[in-house]
């Protein structure tokens, strides 16, 4: 109370916005150094805090490109915010205060549940570990597979460096590389990029506590000889609506993206039938939050457009790399939508009644994030009246969903538009997370309980 009264206290989500900024200022700072770029010179500020601020909130867009400008240094600090924006800052803060010996106490054992939404504080800390190591051998899988492409292309060490970062970019969902200013465009039809890339993405964007479930029924199956229908039921009715609902939009999307662009000469007319398929399943998956181009963004049809802007207000799923809306919330609002319809009294998913709270947070997530679509929406195209509407809507999509696909107009924004595309992308890291935190803090707090009387409203 004593902290609280002389202004000390700070909440979950101002901890986790702070520690944002400050990722993000010291990106800039560090950026900026002529160290940093391949002709030893000094970037401009706008252009060193676009860039910092797309690695830290993992979304990819970029005023520059990373492979040509930026020197190994630049690189190096690119590379570790990426890191620590796609973990998230309590993890690693967690992490460097178990290295660094000191206990973890009670407040931040409570943080670490809160930023990543479990639902006890037993195992926090052991929790925190296994995500280090899992993120870890993924990303080390993924380079090691990564390197029989690129030590053959860039030599030795420039190979090993360019694997590494690539994965690590992938499992982060930031979608940022050194292949050049053509992204993945040149591996469009290469079967060993494309499963490496959309594996990191999709293991990334599917949560942590996803991974244990999966592996707990993996282990059920090998161990205790259980069949694999009984295991898959004995998975959390989350594990089962990420998996179901992922598998679903990656199919679909696929699926409407090789019909809308088979014939597209701008995009995959150009490709044989096997690369047409592998471009699909890619842009698929890209969409929601990765960041890679196989196919050229800005020759898209605009019906591949608009389904892309749904894909990246989407996102991924709740507790991992991805950003959006997540896809649990999205479904949980569509089955509200259809117990009223058929006049339920509660939301039903799995045989299992959903809490009303849980059902109100995902509708304010939506909402919260539709309106800052629009606001930027109307703010960009003020500002860039010279620029078309759906490239703005693109762009400021794939900013707020923390994508980094863009159909090639990022550079020509001018320095207030640059501004905008900053907070739509650090407001798209944190908003839907922090929201859903700020109506789940009770510490403090206590629920105002009254009832009044009914007023009518038509809707």
């Amino acid at each position: 109370m004593r902290k609280k009264k002389k202004g000390l206290g700070l909440q979950t989500t101002q901890i986790i916005a702070l520690g944002f900024v400050i990722l993000i200022l010291t990106g800039t700072i560090l950026l900026m150094l002529p160290i940093s770029t391949v002709e030893r010179t000094v970037t401009p500020a706008i252009d060193a805090l676009f860039t910092a601020t797309t690695s830290s909130c993992v979304t990819g867009l970029v005023t520059v490109v990373t492979g040509q400008h930026w020197s190994l240094f630049g690189q190096l600090v690119i590379l570790m915010m990426i890191q620590l924006g796609g973990l998230g800052v309590v993890s690693f803060t967690t992490v460097l205060l178990m290295i660094a010996g000191q206990r973890i106490h009670l407040k931040q054992r409570m943080l670490i549940q809160e930023a990543y939404g479990f639902d006890t504080l037993k195992g926090m800390v052991r929790m925190v570990r296994k995500m280090l190591k899992g993120t870890l051998i993924v990303e080390g899988i993924g380079a090691l597979f990564y390197m029989f492409v690129c030590i053959p292309r860039f030599g030795l060490l420039r190979g090993i460096w360019v694997s590494v970062f690539t994965s690590v970019s992938a499992f982060c969902n930031a979608g940022m590389d050194l292949f050049g200013d053509n992204s993945l465009m040149d591996y469009v039809g290469h079967p060993l990029i494309n499963i490496v890339t959309m594996a990191l993405i999709v293991i990334g964007g599917l949560g942590f506590v996803v991974w244990w479930d999966v592996l707990a029924m993996i282990r059920r199956v090998r161990r205790e000889k259980m069949g694999i229908g009984m295991s898959v039921r004995r998975m959390s009715l989350h594990s089962k609506l990420v998996l179901t609902v992922t598998g679903c939009l990656i199919v679909g999307g696929a699926l409407i993206i090789f019909a809308l662009e088979h014939n597209n000469p701008g995009t995959m007319g150009h490709l044989t039938t096997g690369q047409k398929i592998w471009a699909s399943i890619f842009q698929s998956v890209t969409l929601r939050t990765a960041g890679f181009a196989s196919i050229n963004q800005g020759a898209l049809r605009t019906g591949s457009v608009l389904l892309g802007c749904v894909f990246m207000f989407i996102g991924g799923s709740p507790g991992g790399t991805a950003g959006g809306v997540k896809t649990v919330t999205v479904t949980l609002l569509a089955v509200a939508v259809i117990s009223m319809v058929q006049s339920r009294e509660d939301v039903e998913m799995g045989r299992r009644r959903i809490p009303m709270d849980t059902v109100l947070k995902g509708a304010c997530i939506i909402l919260i994030q539709a309106m800052f679509l629009l606001i930027s929406i109307f703010a960009l195209s003020c500002i860039e009246s010279d620029m078309y509407l759906i490239d703005i809507m693109y762009e400021v999509f794939s900013a707020l969903g923390t994508v980094g696909l863009t159909r090639g107009v990022t550079p020509a924004f001018s320095l207030a538009g640059k501004l905008v595309l900053i907070a739509s992308m650090y407001f798209g890291r944190l908003g839907p997370i922090t929201m859903a935190l700020v109506m789940n803090v009770k510490a403090g707090k206590k629920k105002i309980h009254r009832q009044l009387p009914e007023g009518k409203i038509f809707v």
